[in-house]
This record gives structure tokens, sequence and C-alpha cells, in this order.
């Protein structure tokens, strides 16, 4: 390795360094919100349109995995742009940083959804719980990197999880509002912990 290369090597090592000790923002409030509003809008369309999930969960699966990809989709985008806006010469290394924190979270939750969803269907009714619990590790390891009233969202995710596990089988895990309330409700008060943390060290963008 040359000396241009270890100098460059070390650069990125000191970027990588200086974008974990940096509070992230890339994160959008208003998206973020949005995302709450989805969820109550799935909720709505469970209560139209599958009145049995429990008789009916590949169409319960369909619903809530698809919202959850939307929503995953919609924040990604506005985090990359935002970053790039925000964070400048350190938008990969904080991109990166902010990665590590939450994708376990997503892959650990996919996982679980397509190992009960194929040999344990009768199950399903742990999904809601499993979810939010797996939403609030995700939140807590993101914490570091956010504003710290940020550890409160990652408790309400972590209690709603928790008392939906403990009705072990039974049917109320499965009603809609089991996730449309967790995550209307989570999702506005992340927004609000962005909006005004944000706010409190720099003018909001």
């Amino acid at each position: 390795m040359t000396d241009v290369q270890k100098a460059l090597a070390e650069i990125e090592t000191i970027r990588s360094h200086v974008a974990r000790a940096m509070e992230f923002r890339g994160y959008g409030p208003v998206t973020l919100a949005g995302t709450g509003a989805l969820a109550v809008l799935a909720a709505a369309l469970q209560t139209a349109l599958i009145n049995r999930p429990a008789l009916h969960p590949v169409e319960y699966l369909k619903l809530w995995v698809g919202t959850a990809a939307l929503s995953l989709a919609l924040i990604t985008g506005e985090t990359i742009s935002r970053v790039r806006r925000s964070h400048s010469r350190l938008a990969l290394p904080m991109l990166r940083s902010a990665g590590e924190e939450f994708f376990p979270a997503i892959v650990a939750g996919l996982l679980i959804t397509v190992a009960i969803a194929h040999d344990s269907v009768r199950d399903i009714w742990m999904l809601p719980g499993l979810w939010q619990v797996i939403f609030s590790l995700g939140v807590f390891a993101s914490c570091r990197l956010l504003p710290r009233p940020m550890f409160a969202v990652g408790l309400w995710y972590l209690t709603s999880g928790l008392v939906l596990l403990a009705h072990a089988n039974c049917s109320c895990t499965l009603s809609p509002w089991a996730m449309g309330i967790p995550f209307g409700v989570g999702q506005v008060v992340v927004a609000a912990v962005l909006w005004f943390g944000y706010r409190e060290t720099h003018e909001f963008s």
C-alpha cells in the first residue's frame, strides 16, 4: 500500500469516526409522520377488506408487509436526499452508520415474518407483537445518533409489542388497530422528537 493509499484510508477512518459521533439529521419528520398515517390507512383497509385475518393470513401479510415496504421506500428516498444536503462530504459515512444501526432490525423482522408465514402460519397472531418489539430494538440502536427523547419512542414500541405478545393467541392481536395505533402514534411521536430535536441544535430545514 502506497503512502497515498494509507493517507486515504486514514481519512476514511476518521470520517467514519466523525460520522458515528455526529447527530444524524437524515430522517425527515414530515415523511415519518406520513408513515404513521399510512399505518392508520392500512388499519382502515384491513377493517374494510379483511374481516377475519386469522382465516386469511396471506391477505393480512400482503397488507402489512406492503405498508412496511412502502414506508421504508419513502423514508429511504428522503433520507438519502437529506443526508446529501445536511452532511455533505460525510454523507456516505453517515448513511452507513445509520444503516448499521437499523438494518439488522429490518432483516430480523423480515426473516421472522418469512419463517412464521412459511412454517407456522397458525402462529401469525404473534407477528404484530414481534414486529413492534423488533422495531423498538432498531429505535434503541439508533438512539445514539438521534435526539435523546427518541429513547421514549423505543419504550413505546417495546411496551406495545410485549402487551400484544402477552395476550397469547387472542384475536385482538390481529385487530387492525393492534398495528394502526402503535405505529400511527409512534411515528408521529418520532416526527415530533426529530422536528423539535433538530431545531434545538440548528435551524430546521
